[in-house]
């Protein structure tokens, strides 16, 4: 009888460490299951404009497009263009804010990649050719024998179309200036640098030229504009290899924002955005190639 209560108690003591035992796993079984993490959707831009109105800009449109989609959205500045698209072709930015050449650039880089909206503006973009105010100067041609800046040397606004333009109308930038061209980096810097009387003539976007004017931050009675040119796509959104669930929500979400949404839309002079798609660059990439900026 004694034997019979031993093992008895022996198998209940066995049962209650097993049990215990596998309490304790499914327990830490449960404790090992991490909350599933949500995916960042970082973005970026093209430091094309003073950085910190484009960064306090690009944030608040971060916050506006998770808001509107659901997504974990992260902005991501960029120290220059070369960098942006870098950063998309290694899959560190999934959407971003492109000028027509960047664009290009990137999504030779990322073939799944696609431009997906942009203002109504850039179906009829312009750059403006400015000048110290004194200078007696009416054509692109007569910039021969000028000091001239451009602005960021990958920029479609304020490099890629004004030395086009130049081009055809028989000025060579690298041969009939007063010296090289200078790159100023950027929109901006480029306005000031003629303002300043650093150089004589210079170019840069239309839409920055005339916020500037109305803002009053550059002064008009030192700088003119002496010559516009004719239209061509430009600025854009593109977005990198995502999911299609992704990609929509995103589209839907820009396609659908107002002027009042955030201060994207007042720095990019815009009331809205529209659809558009990779070949409406197509005369971008082809002028790239005309002169030799992209193979």
């Amino acid at each position: 009888m004694k034997k019979y209560f031993a093992t008895l108690l022996a198998m209940l003591v066995i049962f209650t460490i097993a049990a215990c035992s596998g309490n304790q796993e499914d327990n830490a079984s449960e404790d090992n299951k991490e909350p599933k993490k949500q995916e960042t959707l970082k973005i970026g831009a093209i430091p094309d404009q003073n950085a910190a109105d484009l960064n306090r800009s690009m944030e608040h449109f971060a916050k506006d497009l998770g808001e509107k989609t659901g997504l974990k959205v992260e902005y991501i500045p960029s120290v220059d263009y070369a960098a942006l698209v870098t950063a998309f072709e290694r899959g560190e930015i999934q959407l971003a804010w492109f000028g027509g050449l960047t664009g290009v650039q990137a999504r030779s880089l990322v073939p799944e990649a696609e431009a997906i909206a942009q203002r109504p503006i850039d179906e009829q973009f312009k750059s403006v050719f400015i000048a110290q105010k004194d200078l007696e100067i009416n054509s692109l041609e007569e910039l021969k024998g000028k000091t001239f800046t451009f602005g960021s040397e990958s920029s479609t606004s304020g490099h890629l179309m004004p030395r086009y333009f130049m081009m055809e109308s028989g000025v060579n930038p690298d041969k009939d200036l007063d010296g090289v061209p200078n790159y100023s980096g950027s929109h901006d810097k480029t306005y000031k640098l003629v303002e300043s009387g650093a150089f004589q003539t210079g170019a840069l976007n239309i839409s920055v030229w005339e916020a500037t004017v109305k803002e009053g931050k550059v002064d008009v009675n030192k700088v003119k504009v002496f010559y516009t040119t004719p239209e061509y796509f430009d600025y854009n959104w593109t977005i990198n290899k995502v999911d299609g669930d992704t990609k929509k929500k995103v589209t839907d979400a820009i396609l659908s924002m107002k002027a009042e949404d955030n201060e994207v839309m007042k720095l990019l002079q815009t009331d809205k955005f529209i659809e558009t798609n990779n070949d409406n660059y197509k005369s971008i990439e082809k002028v790239a190639k005309e002169l030799k900026i992209i193979k």
